[in-house]
């Protein structure tokens, strides 16, 4: 089944944030806690760590992209 990986909310009151950087690329392995983006706002530039295993299957979003939060940035594949 397919994992949403969701624009974070890395303040209260963020509403939207830049994707400075995939670190992962699609079909590429993850596990969980691997840094697979590099999120930025207004104030700094944060990893953002994988929930769940298993493949990178889409990119919805390419970096440089504004995002709103909750919004899904990519998707993976289940790895079981």
């Amino acid at each position: 089944m397919p994992v949403n990986i969701l624009m974070p909310a890395l303040s209260p009151t963020m509403e939207k944030g830049n994707l400075a950087k995939w670190l992962k690329k699609e079909g590429d392995p993850v596990k969980t806690g691997d840094v697979i983006a590099e999120i930025e706002t207004d104030k700094s530039t944060v990893e953002m760590e994988a929930t769940a295993s298993g493949t990178l299957a889409e990119i919805v979003h390419d970096a440089g992209a504004e995002v709103a939060v909750g919004e899904p940035i990519a998707w993976l594949e289940d790895g079981a």
